[in-house]
């Protein structure tokens, strides 16, 4: 199977297709002009013929007098000149006509291949808009709508129609039972959590009783964590539209006060960083990455470093390292999916997470018009970048 030119298979289809139509007409001008002149060249009378006119003399061109002693043979010549400049004029002026009106031709080619590929631009716009969504289903309610006869290009832009309708609705109805899942579960488990209570401090509960209780307390509180991540993982994938002054700041200074009771040490540098959005959600995703920090950390001599900054772009950035295992860097990417953590297995892993904390993160993120990002750190540990639009920066929107 043959492979394209590389200059050709990087000219855009409006390109290629004027080139086809220029190159289409010039080819047929060149086949034209080259029939034309053979079929003229057909019609020109043998040189050896004596041409003779009614008074016995050829007739000479305007101020040509015949030579003496020529006869025949010099009307034969004249002719013959005649017929040749006729012919030359014939390939030189219908070469440059020719080359004019292929330039012409190109150029209505270029405007009317614009035009017919319009509806395919349309559709890439749209596209590139559904692709730089902050969220894979973000964007999905968007319709190319496109006006026209029902040609190809219209049902195409209708089957997309149809395929951007059909994953709107897949997306939005997971996310529905997601959030409904988790309201119906998290009964049971308070319920379950209030019993199990009682049990254990009963005064006539024994030991084993009280040891089993325990137990299933810390099942329980784990599974009603994971039912709240999951309910704020739902929430936070849906763009936020009523956004408050939020300074990073604030939060950082907040969450941090609250997880200095942990064993790692929290070393914070609040900087100045005001941006929009969601309140409650914002503290979730500062209180996942500390939480994050000190859950993953070596057992002694551990800290967690918290800060906020604001960028000369004008957007906002939280910075939160710690120190830790070393984290393979083909690992990093899939820290962000949900119960994906770095030991693997979910279930049987001595932290209490969920394997949603960064899931979660990501998702603020996002929702906000922001980005969420890691890297491993030198010597062990990880450092996650939050960056979210500044206060004039989403003004400018």
């Amino acid at each position: 199977m043959k492979r394209a030119a590389p200059g050709w298979s990087r000219l855009t289809i409006r390109a290629r297709l004027t080139l086809v139509y220029g190159g289409l007409f010039l080819v047929a001008g060149v086949l034209l002009l080259g029939v034309t002149y053979a079929l003229i060249a057909q019609r020109m009378p043998d040189p050896d013929q004596r041409i003779v006119t009614r008074q016995g003399t050829s007739q000479l061109p305007p101020g040509q007098e015949m030579p003496q002693g020529t006869g025949g043979t010099f009307e034969s010549k004249v002719v013959q000149n005649t017929w040749d400049d006729a012919l030359d004029a014939l390939l030189t002026q219908g070469g440059i006509a020719l080359v004019l009106a292929g330039a012409a031709a190109t150029a209505f080619g270029w405007i009317i291949a614009g035009r017919l590929l319009q509806p395919l631009q349309r559709m890439t716009e749209t596209a590139a808009r559904i692709a730089d969504a902050p969220a894979a289903d973000r964007g999905l309610h968007e319709r190319i709508a496109l006006d026209g006869p029902h040609d190809e290009v219209k049902k195409l832009a209708d089957t997309f129609d149809v395929m951007l309708e059909r994953l709107d609705r897949s997306f939005d109805g997971q996310r529905r039972f997601v959030a409904n899942a988790s309201h119906e579960l998290r009964t049971p488990l308070t319920i379950n959590r209030a019993l199990l209570e009682v049990a254990v401090h009963r005064r006539t509960a024994s030991l084993e009783v009280r040891q089993l209780g325990e137990t299933l307390l810390e099942i329980n509180g784990r599974h009603e964590r994971l039912l709240d991540g999951l309910l704020v993982l739902a929430r936070s994938e849906r763009e936020v539209t009523e956004r408050s002054y939020v300074d990073l700041a604030d939060i950082v200074e907040h969450v941090a006060e609250q997880a200095k009771q942990g064993a790692a040490s929290i070393l914070t540098e609040a900087g100045t960083a005001p941006t929009t959005g969601n309140p409650v959600l914002l503290e979730r995703l500062v209180q996942n990455l500390v939480e994050n920090g000190v859950r993953y950390n070596v057992p002694a001599d551990g800290w967690v470093g918290v800060t906020s900054d604001t960028q000369p772009d004008g957007s906002v950035v939280l910075v939160v390292t710690n120190t830790g295992p070393v984290v393979p860097p083909y690992e990093v990417p899939r820290l962000f999916e949900p119960f994906h953590r770095l030991e693997g297995d979910r279930i049987g892993a001595a932290a209490p997470g969920a394997g949603l904390g960064l899931s979660i993160v990501r998702a603020v993120a996002r929702a906000h018009g922001g980005e969420a990002t890691a890297r491993p750190r030198d010597g062990g540990g990880l450092v996650v970048t939050v960056t979210l639009p500044g206060t004039s920066a989403i003004a400018l929107e």
